[in-house]
C-alpha cells in the first residue's frame, strides 16, 4: 500500500487558539450526481442507541450547523503543521461555493480552482470530541456519502475523507499519531476504492507503521464509489476481548484491527482519552494522492468543481455496562479531575508537566479560554469548595480569574479565584476557593477571565470538596 499521509516531526508550540481566517471561492456548477440522498438519518439499528447525528437539513447555499460543526479554514491549525501535516495544497474556506447545504438534505464540499491556479475547498469537524465506545459496548460512526464524481486524469489530486482524530489533538496539533486516527473512508485520484486506515503509536514506524498506518481497501459494492452514494461505517468494539476496530462499506466489512496487534501502551494512548471528533473534507494534492500517482498532484488536467456529497453523519452505541471512569476522575466531583482530560476546549494546549506525579497540564491559558468536563457528579451533599493545582509565569501586572461554571461557558460562575505569577509556568501551588452549593450532575466548565490578553495560568488538576 502506498504512503497514506506524510506528517512532519511534532514540535511543541505554546500558544494556540481556534481563530478562523476567511477565504474566497469561485462559483462553479456542480457535477450531476448519479444518485440522490435519502434526506434523513436512518432509525437506530436494532439494539443501538443514537448518540449524535446531522442530516444536513437546511436552506440551499447555507453553511452547515455551527452548533454541530467547527469550520476549519486556511492551510493549517494556528500553530499546527503546515498544509495540515499532509502536504495538501488547498486553502479551506467558509465560502458557500466550497462548503454548503444544497437544500435537499445534503452537504456539499466542493474543491475549486481560480484563474491563477489556486485551489480552495472545505473541511469541517464536530464540536463534540467525546465519541467513544462505552465500557463493554460498541461505538458505530457512519455516513452516507457520494465521493466526488470524477475519474481518470481529471481526478488527479482529489482526496475526499470521512475520519476521526483523538480529542487531545485539539489545542496541541503535534501529538499525532499517538492520540489515534480512524480513517473511515478515504479515496484518492478518483479510483473506485475506499481505504480504511488506523494511525497510532509513533512516527515514523511504530505499531501502525507510520506514516502509512494499518490500512486496507476495496472497490465499492455495486456502483462505483464516485457514481453513487455508499454507506461507510466504523465500529469500535469493547464488548469482546481483545477489543476490535472494524471498517465497513455498505455493510460489508473490509478491514479490522485487533487490540492484540500492538503493545498495550500504544492501544491505551489512543483509547483511554476523552474520545474522538469527526471530520469531513476534500483535500487537493498531498502525500497520499501523490504517492498513488507517482508524481505531484493536482495537475493541469485536474477538473475543479466536483463535490463530495454527504447525506448524513450519525453515531450510535450499543451495550455497555460496568464502570468506566470517564477522563477527568470518573465523573466524581470529589476525585482528582485531570485538567487535560477535557471533552471540549477553546484556546488551550496540553503539555507535559514537571509537577509531582508527572503527566500533563493545560497551558497557554488566557482571557476567554475554557475547558469542558461532562457529567461530573456532585451527589446530594452540596459541594462548597473548589481546589485547583495551578502555576503561572505571567509577566508583571498580568493576572486573571480561574472560574467554575455549570452547564454553559456563559453561565454565571459558581466560584473563582485570582492568580498572578507563581514563579514560573511549572511552579505549582494548590489554591482553594469557596463556591455556591452545588448538587446533582453537571457539565463543568473551567473558564478563564483576565483584563490583559497575555497567558496567565496553567492548570494540572482540580477537585471539589464539601
Amino acid at each position: 500500500m502506498p504512503v497514506e499521509t506524510l506528517r512532519p516531526p511534532r514540535i511543541k508550540r505554546r500558544r494556540l487558539s481556534f481563530v478562523a481566517a476567511g477565504g474566497v471561492g469561485l462559483l462553479v456548477a456542480a457535477a450531476v450526481l448519479a444518485d440522490t440522498a435519502s434526506g434523513a438519518v436512518p432509525p437506530p439499528p436494532a439494539g443501538w442507541n443514537l448518540v449524535w447525528a446531522d442530516d444536513f437539513d437546511g436552506g440551499a447555499n447555507t453553511l452547515p450547523s455551527e452548533s454541530n460543526w467547527i469550520i476549519d479554514t486556511g492551510h493549517s491549525y494556528p500553530g499546527g503543521p503546515d498544509n495540515w501535516g499532509t502536504g495538501e495544497i488547498q486553502d479551506y474556506t467558509r465560502n458557500t461555493s466550497n462548503l454548503s447545504l444544497d437544500g435537499a438534505g445534503n452537504l456539499r464540499i466542493t474543491p475549486l480552482r481560480d484563474g491563477a491556479g489556486n485551489w480552495t475547498s472545505g473541511r469541517i469537524e464536530t464540536r463534540r470530541s467525546d465519541f467513544k465506545a462505552p465500557a463493554n459496548g460498541v461505538l458505530r460512526i457512519e455516513a452516507r456519502i457520494q465521493m466526488p464524481n470524477v475519474t481518470g486524469q481529471a481526478a488527479l489530486g482529489y482526496w475526499p475523507a470521512f475520519w476521526t482524530l483523538g480529542a487531545p489533538y485539539r489545542g496541541n496539533y503535534w501529538n499525532w499519531p499517538g492520540i489515534g486516527e480512524f480513517d473511515i473512508m478515504e479515496n484518492v485520484n478518483g479510483i473506485n476504492s475506499v481505504w480504511g486506515v488506523l494511525h497510532c503509536g509513533v512516527n515514523p514506524g511504530g505499531p501502525c507503521n507510520e506514516t502509512t498506518g494499518i490500512g486496507a481497501s476495496r472497490a465499492c459494492p455495486g456502483s462505483s464509489c464516485q457514481s453513487a452514494f455508499h454507506t461507510y461505517r466504523f465500529e469500535w468494539d469493547r464488548s469482546v476481548s481483545p477489543n476490535q476496530l472494524r471498517w465497513y462499506v455498505d455493510g460489508q466489512q473490509f478491514h479490522g484491527v485487533s487490540q492484540n496487534q500492538m503493545d498495550a501502551g500504544s492501544w491505551d494512548n489512543m483509547t483511554s482519552h476523552a474520545g474522538y471528533f469527526i471530520l469531513l473534507n476534500v483535500a487537493m494534492g498531498g502525500a497520499f494522492p501523490n504517492g498513488v500517482a507517482g508524481f505531484g498532484t493536482p495537475t493541469a488536467e485536474t477538473v475543479p468543481g466536483r463535490p463530495l456529497v454527504a447525506d448524513y453523519v450519525a453515531v450510535w452505541s450499543r451495550g455497555g455496562g460496568g464502570t468506566e471512569p470517564p477522563p477527568g476522575g470518573g465523573g466524581d466531583a470529589y476525585g482528582t479531575l485531570q485538567a487535560e482530560a477535557f471533552q471540549a476546549q477553546n484556546g488551550v494546549i496540553v503539555e507535559g508537566t514537571t509537577d509531582s506525579g508527572g503527566g500533563q497540564n493545560i497551558g497557554a491559558v488566557s482571557n476567554g479560554d475554557w475547558t469542558l468536563y461532562r457529567g461530573i457528579n456532585f451527589g446530594s451533599n452540596p459541594a462548597r469548595q473548589f481546589v485547583a493545582r495551578v502555576a503561572s509565569g505571567a509577566g508583571g501586572g498580568v493576572s486573571g480569574l480561574v472560574e467554575v461554571r455549570l452547564d454553559s461557558p456563559t453561565s454565571a460562575p459558581v466560584g473563582s479565584f485570582a492568580l498572578a505569577n507563581t514563579g514560573g509556568w511549572q511552579s505549582w501551588r494548590t489554591v482553594p476557593a469557596n463556591i455556591s452549593a452545588v448538587t446533582g450532575t453537571h457539565d463543568v466548565y473551567l473558564t478563564f477571565t483576565s483584563g490583559q490578553p497575555a497567558d496567565f495560568v496553567n492548570v494540572n488538576w482540580f477537585t471539589f470538596g464539601h
